[in-house]
């Protein structure tokens, strides 16, 4: 059947693809449309399919949180380049999964047929292995989320409360988390891994007996030593950085209690 070129033109308009592809797409539907343009959508995923290996090592961050603050998800997704990192439909995707991600369990996000579609939607215009990476949802009774994302994209934090947070107090968590360095490694002291801690006392101990400390002595200056590890790595002991002569525990009005937090960065 003769495939007309206004049919050519709207199908390479929907799909981006080139004039000889979508006529010949055109042809094998039959003239049907919609047929051809599923089978363009499907031959193009699989070509991106089998360029998976491709790294992603760029992308964004976005967050969404409930009009009543009581619950928020936060996602990160990869792609090849910064350019398309940059792209305003790349934005549009991330935010869309983020929000799509309210209304799910709290914890970590789980990425469902309609978000995968999404990106798909990305993968096909941008040629790129766009692959998404992590999300969390947090919230739930009695609780209350704060979210920050930087204006670049690259970096996102959540944040959730127990008890009636103030709004102000929870964007103040999350600017601090955002920018304090270095960045938290949890909430309170048993959340940092053995294994950092046993490293920082080893590296403060072989500090303290090239200096020529007694056994004794090492080992007082170790304990000061990760004394002060966990003031800079533990959210709670950290000094707030707006007002240095606070801790953020110090932040927190009676009754609110801070549960978990998530920073997502690009590239870490």
């Amino acid at each position: 059947m003769a495939i007309s070129a206004k049919d050519v033109m709207n199908l390479r308009k929907k799909s981006g693809l080139g004039m000889m592809e979508c006529k010949a797409a055109l042809e094998e539907a039959g003239g049907d449309m919609a047929v051809a343009e599923e089978n363009l959508r499907k031959k193009g995923l699989a070509k991106m399919d089998g360029r998976a290996d491709r790294e992603s090592a760029e992308g964004r961050v976005a967050a969404a949180v409930c009009d009543d603050a009581s619950q928020g998800a936060l996602v990160e997704v990869n792609t090849e380049t910064d350019f398309t990192a940059k792209n305003d439909a790349f934005g549009a995707m991330v935010d869309q999964i983020a929000a799509m991600g309210l209304g799910q369990a709290s914890g970590d996000l789980v990425k469902s047929d309609a978000m995968q579609a999404a990106i798909d939607e990305i993968r096909l215009t941008t040629k790129e292995n766009v692959q998404f990476a992590k999300g969390a949802v947090f919230g739930g009774e009695g609780k209350k989320v704060g979210s920050y994302v930087h204006f670049t994209g690259k970096l996102g934090v959540l944040v959730e409360c127990q008890g009636d947070a103030p709004a102000q107090l929870l964007k103040d968590l999350c600017m601090h988390i955002s920018a304090i360095t270095p960045a938290p490694l949890g909430l309170s002291e048993e959340d940092i891994p053995a294994e950092i801690v046993e490293k920082e006392k080893e590296i403060a101990k072989g500090q303290a007996i090239e200096q020529g400390k007694p056994e004794a002595i090492a080992e007082k200056m170790v304990v000061g030593k990760i004394r002060k590890y966990y003031d800079d790595v533990v959210l709670l002991r950290q000094k707030f950085i707006k007002d240095d002569s606070k801790q953020i525990k110090d932040l927190l009005p009676a009754g609110v209690t801070i549960t978990r937090f998530a920073r997502y960065q690009v590239g870490n």
